[in-house]
Formats: structure tokens, C-alpha cells, sequence
């Protein structure tokens, strides 16, 4: 479907009634939770959707995206609205515990681990994974490993599978980490994970508001910095469906501004923002 062509020469006023039409799609479609305050994040952020398609008013690329059948547009503008933050090592005590406490205890009973990274953004957290896992278990226990990382942003998940991470993003970390388990690219200029880390993780798009096609259990899930977008109604359903998604024992890992206060059904405080799956 074509637009009609009406030429952008600078970012248009967005009026209440096109904020409240945004904020509406965003929460039915993403759960995302879009107060009064982010009219300009929204105003920014969609501007570029409006230079790209020829635009002159968020009312008609609002009209747009609710004629496009095929649904491109509407991803096109959940994926431009949602922050993508993110880097090695982020919240570092979380993969502490996952080294001294998640993974021994895995060992012990003979078991590979299979985490999910839920909102994993460009990949980084579900990189991290892979290194703590490699630098804590066994080799017979490593190579059967999974990591599912999903995320809402096609454009991230692009970024993630590609796995290329710039000089600068890889310099924050330890050069013994980089020389174990990177390589060069392009003469230096990109690195990227080492093949076996690669191999651990399987990257899918997945709309945490929608279905969730996987099977199985998970000793842990990170869901870090993603439930802050929500509302306190779609948080309690999250949580509720991830204890679903988690084997005996198993953790959820939540963004340490974030808590399972008022949504803790099932789980037990194990240390800031880390949470065990009570036993029945």
C-alpha cells in the first residue's frame, strides 16, 4: 500500500487526540504504558516514520497504520517507540549470582541450563549468558546450553544475530573476557562472539503481550528493564505467565529498578531484583 505522497519539510505539532490514538495502539499491541509527559518521545521518535513514508500530520500516519492491513507499518512504529538499552555485564551482581549460586547447583545435578533473555534487545545480555556459562560449567555441560533471546524489535533482533559489536562496546570489558571468547573482524575494527557462544543462543522475534510458542522450561528468565514500560495490570500477568514458564527452582532476574512488590504470587526474595520460584 502506498501512502499519499505529501512532502515533510519539518516535524509537525502532535495533538492530544493523536498522543491518545498512539498510547492506545502501543498498550493493546505491546502492553507498552505511554503516560502524559512522552508526548515528545513519541513526537521524536514516530517523526522519522513520517519523513520515511511522506507525511505531513500524525493523524494521517495514524490513518496509515490503521489501513495497512498487513500490519508492516504498526510493527514499524511499536519498534520505533520502544527503548533498546543495553550492554556487556549490565547489572553485573545478576550474573554474579548466576556463576556462584544458579549454575553450580544446575551442575550438580547433571543439568544444562536453558535461560530465556526476554527483551534482549541487540544481544549483549544474551552474550553475557554464554560467557558466564562458559567460563563456570563443565565442557560436557556447556555444549548442550540454550539460551532463547526474543525481543519485540525486528530491527534489534537484526542487530543481535548479526553479532558484531564495535571496539568501543567491547573495550568495557575485561581483556581477558575479550582475548577467551571474541574474535576481530574488519581488522579490528568489530568483534564478535566466539562460535561456541554463538551456537548456544537462538534469537526469535516474540511480542511478550501475545503467544508464546515455547515449550518446556527455563531455570531462568531475564526480563530486565522491560516491565518498567508496563502498567501495574500487564505486570501481574507477565509474572503470573512467566512462573508458568519456569522449571522447579527456577529464577526470574528483573531490572533493579523494577520489583515483583504487589505481583510476588509464587516467588520468593532471594536478593535485590532476583527472585526463586517457591516450591509447591
Amino acid at each position: 500500500m502506498t501512502p499519499p505522497a505529501l512532502a515533510v519539510t519539518s516535524v509537525p505539532d502532535i495533538t492530544e487526540s493523536d498522543f491518545r490514538r498512539v498510547a492506545d495502539i502501543t498498550r493493546a499491541v505491546a502492553g507498552i504504558d505511554l503516560p502524559h509527559g512522552k508526548e515528545g518521545l513519541v513526537r521524536a521518535r514516530l517523526a522519522r516514520r513520517l519523513r520515511a513514508l511522506d507525511l505531513s500530520s500524525y493523524a494521517a500516519y495514524l490513518d496509515f497504520v490503521a489501513s495497512d492491513t498487513g500490519g508492516v507499518e504498526l510493527r514499524e512504529m511499536v519498534d520505533a517507540l520502544t527503548t533498546n538499552k543495553t550492554s556487556f555485564f549490565r547489572e553485573p551482581q545478576h550474573f554474579d549470582f548466576m556463576a556462584r549460586e544458579l549454575l553450580p547447583a544446575l551442575a550438580t545435578r547433571g543439568r544444562t541450563p536453558r535461560i530465556w533473555s526476554a527483551g534482549c534487545s541487540s544481544g549483549e545480555e544474551a552474550v553475557t549468558m554464554g560467557v558466564v556459562i562458559r567460563d563456570t560449567l563443565p565442557v560436557a555441560l556447556q555444549e548442550g546450553s540454550r539460551i532463547l533471546a526474543t525481543d519485540i524489535s525486528a530491527r534489534m533482533l537484526r542487530r543481535a544475530r548479526e553479532a558484531s559489536y564495535g571496539a568501543e562496546q567491547v573495550a568495557e570489558l575485561p581483556r581477558d573476557v575479550v582475548r577467551r571468547h571474541f574474535v576481530p573482524s574488519r581488522g579490528g575494527e568489530t568483534w564478535q562472539p566466539s562460535a561456541s557462544i554463538r551456537r548456544m543462543i537462538r534469537f526469535a522475534r516474540l511480542n511478550l503481550m501475545g503467544e508464546w510458542p515455547m515449550r518446556g522450561s527455563f531455570d531462568a528468565i531475564f526480563c530486565r528493564n522491560v516491565m518498567i514500560y508496563f502498567d501495574k495490570p500487564t505486570q501481574t500477568r507477565l509474572v503470573a505467565r512467566f512462573r508458568k514458564m519456569l522449571a522447579p527452582g527456577g529464577y526470574l532476574f528483573v531490572g533493579h529498578s523494577e520489583s515483583l512488590n504487589g505481583h510476588s504470587a509464587g516467588f520468593r526474595y532471594v536478593q535485590p531484583a532476583v527472585y526463586a520460584l517457591e516450591e509447591e
